[in-house]
């Protein structure tokens, strides 16, 4: 079978999932030359097993609202692959959610975990419920029906999620909160958990430093670094909140944030009592970047994204697929020099063939946003082991397994003086995985 030929038939089977059908892609066609030139892997179809999930988990979740009302919302949870851990991956509640978004989440995950040098397989999970303008008693009664189904298909060391879009402290509390009254005991099987009950120091930071350590890692490789550079940031949750914090560590400067309403530039940068403010705005007040604009008397881009701005460097934050082809083209035009995805799967295939044929050093979210999970398996760990590590012990340990990502897509990317990080990541992600699924025999 050729590799055409596989693409297409994953795309028979799966035509309603175009997010699925461009992970697929992506990955695919990195890999490939690795997997044709290797019998084994070819006889034992890993390729074929590795597409389809090992369980895809569908249900119900009635809840009711403070006014009196019966809602029903739909539950997920894709448990991808497990050869070399327990499945790990976050939970979404957004109306945008449904098989085939969470399906090419989960697949992303396997090999963003593989990367981690953790010992964890990949999953995802969550649920259309919009928990936007939602009261705190009204996600408490949603969180703890969906927990009510899903609570019997996770486990400490079976499938142990965290938090995605709109699945945050408050959510993991309440889910957790009712996970431990129905199985009557106090294990690890959230991640993203509250400091006073399990969680672990920087978890909230790591996405975001972590995507700014790789960043700084490589452009180490062409002797650059982050201080003086412009950056601009979409977004303005919590990757995006702690990219600028960290930015702002290295001497860098951040000039925008955004949401889903519009994007606001500030020159001067996002730093000190205006990065308080959007702590306070998105965090406590949950408001809309227009009231930095507002606040600051800066400029606000309504229904626009902020590729437009020159920059150096290039942190997308928000969702999948909010930098295409032509949004590339500009970043590249107006000085970007280097790309690291704090999101997932946030630039389009046209965008990517922008960024490789242009050589810019550019971190697929694979790599670049792994801190998040890497994180969750530190804190898997502290609750394994009952103790809790040190904020500078945690970072340090992040800031390690950022640098060692970082290595492997430099040893399976490198194409002369140039690094093609999209095939770094995919070889080595899928190396590991593939090698652990041959050991196993055919299950």
């Amino acid at each position: 079978m050729t590799m055409h030929e596989f693409l297409h038939q994953v795309s028979a089977k799966n035509s309603d999932q175009p997010e699925f059908i461009q992970a697929v892609t992506e990955v695919v066609e990195s890999i490939w030359p690795v997997y044709d030139s290797n019998p084994q892997l070819k006889k034992a179809r890993i390729l074929d097993r590795i597409v389809e999930p090992e369980r895809v988990i569908i249900f119900r979740v009635p809840w009711m609202t403070d006014a009196g009302e019966v809602m029903v919302n739909r539950g997920f949870r894709i448990e991808f692959n497990s050869a070399i851990g327990p499945y790990k991956g976050g939970l979404r509640f957004h109306p945008s959610v449904n098989l085939g978004i969470l399906k090419f989440l989960g697949f992303e995950q396997v090999f963003k975990n593989s990367l981690t040098t953790l010992p964890m397989g990949g999953g995802k999970g969550g649920s259309d419920f919009n928990p936007r303008g939602r009261s705190d008693e009204e996600v408490m009664r949603f969180c703890h029906s969906y927990m009510l189904e899903l609570f019997r298909h996770i486990g400490p060391n079976t499938d142990v999620p965290a938090g995605d879009i709109g699945v945050g402290k408050r959510e993991i509390g309440f889910m957790y909160g009712m996970y431990k009254k129905i199985k009557n005991e106090v294990t690890g099987v959230f991640t993203g958990k509250g400091l006073d009950w399990g969680g672990s120091l920087i978890r909230p930071e790591a996405t975001g430093y972590g995507a700014v350590y790789f960043a700084d890692e490589m452009l180490k490789t062409r002797a650059q670094e982050i201080a003086g550079k412009t950056v601009v940031i979409s977004g303005s949750g919590n990757v995006s909140q702690y990219a600028t914090q960290k930015v702002n560590d290295l001497g860098g400067k951040v000039v925008t944030l955004s949401d889903s309403d519009g994007f606001i530039y500030d020159p001067d940068g996002i730093k000190g009592e205006k990065w308080d403010f959007v702590m306070d705005l998105k965090n406590v007040r949950r408001g809309r970047i227009s009231e930095y604009a507002k606040e600051f008397g800066v400029k606000y881009f309504p229904g626009e994204r902020p590729w437009g701005i020159p920059c150096q460097i290039a942190l997308p934050c928000a969702t999948q697929n909010e930098i295409n082809g032509e949004e590339a083209k500009t970043l590249v035009k107006n000085g970007c020099i280097c790309v690291s995805e704090g999101a997932n799967m946030p630039t389009t295939p046209e965008g990517v063939e922008v960024f490789l044929g242009n050589k810019i050093l550019y971190g697929p979210g694979k790599a670049a946003n792994a801190g998040g999970v890497s994180t969750s398996g530190l804190e898997m760990t502290q609750n394994s082991m009952r103790l809790s590590w040190t904020r500078d012990e945690v970072d340090a340990r992040l800031h390690q397994i950022m640098k060692a990502i970082h290595e492997q897509c430099v040893r399976h990317g490198k194409e002369g003086s140039f690094i093609n990080y999209v095939k770094g990541a995919n070889v080595g992600g899928f190396l590991k995985v593939a090698n652990a699924m041959m050991d196993q025999g055919l299950i």
